[in-house]
């Protein structure tokens, strides 16, 4: 059996999360020739080279994915053990680290503060970004939990809904739209958008509403943030397609009308992904049934 140390996969996961020595080092709170000296020792045991050099940058070899997963998984494995060693103990501890696309950072940070007053113990690490880069993290055994629109086709997962997710067209108040009433899906034929990126769940839940309905929208300008979109809407550039959910102040405030149109807002669900190999921590199991116990009614209240 070759001689890896725990010290050494891990700086080598660290490496490997965004393939770069100095942030590694950075939150490893050591030097960088540190990092670089657990990686060549790494590679000294495997006996192959794991990373190469591409100008200034760092790549993995063919090898060294392959070590990612299972380094990955070993990091898995003993995030689990500390859980069952805390809970042998008598702890309330452990760590959870939790994905969320972007759409759900509006409503996630309240469901964790209350899940935090039941579990001061437990430690929750929160990642953002759009659905497209979340899903390879969970393919790639990198989180815990996910927080998503819509669960994943490609990937063997446990989505569970818990809260419900209505999607509907929004535009500045003095739009002529803003004051129709039950207006048919074939008035927004000639109206500008301003849209999410692609790999977003939001564009991918428009895109095949639209599609459904056979129109093609005229996008104006696509854009990675909802905040952005926000603003352009209540600066007169387009209507836009977004979650309910992220408009809560603005349509209570009056910057922003709801869009009254046949057949919208659609509703759909809020899921808590995990693989469906995963064994969950007991941190992890605990934040899980909190969701589905009492998020959707928390959800409903404050979104």
């Amino acid at each position: 059996m070759r001689k890896y140390t725990l010290r050494q996969i891990d700086t080598f996961w660290e490496i490997c999360r965004d393939l770069s020595v100095s942030s590694a080092a950075t939150r490893l709170h050591i030097t960088q020739p540190a990092v670089s000296m657990q990686l060549r020792q790494l590679e000294d045991a495997v006996g192959l080279p794991l990373t190469e050099h591409v100008g200034r940058r760092i790549k993995l070899t063919a090898v060294g994915e392959e070590f990612r997963q299972y380094a990955s998984d070993a990091i898995a494995q003993l995030q689990t053990l500390d859980d069952v060693v805390n809970r042998a103990h008598g702890l309330r501890g452990g760590s959870v680290i939790v994905a969320i696309v972007s759409t759900a950072k509006y409503f996630v940070p309240m469901l964790l503060v209350h899940f935090r007053r039941k579990h001061l113990g437990i430690t929750i690490k929160l990642l953002i970004d759009n659905r497209e880069a979340i899903i390879g993290r969970l393919a790639r055994n990198e989180i815990d939990l996910v927080i998503m629109g819509r669960s994943p086709d490609e990937i063997d997962c446990i989505a569970q809904p818990f809260a419900t997710n209505p999607l509907g067209i929004v535009a500045a108040p003095e739009h002529p739209l803003s004051r129709r009433k039950r207006a048919p899906l074939s008035i927004l034929k000639d109206e500008l958008f301003v849209v999410r990126e692609t790999g977003s769940g939001t564009r991918q839940a428009m895109d095949r509403f639209f599609a459904k309905h056979k129109m093609k929208l005229n996008v104006a300008m696509e854009m990675p943030s909802n905040e952005t979109i926000k603003q352009a809407v209540m600066a007169g550039m387009g209507l836009s397609f977004l979650s309910v959910r992220t408009v809560r102040h603005e349509l209570a405030s009056g910057r922003l009308a709801l869009l009254d149109i046949v057949g919208l807002p659609i509703m759909r669900d809020w899921y808590v992904t995990h693989l469906s190999n995963k064994r969950l921590s007991p941190a992890a199991v605990a934040l899980r049934d909190f969701l589905l116990r009492e998020g959707g009614p928390l959800v409903e209240v404050w979104a």
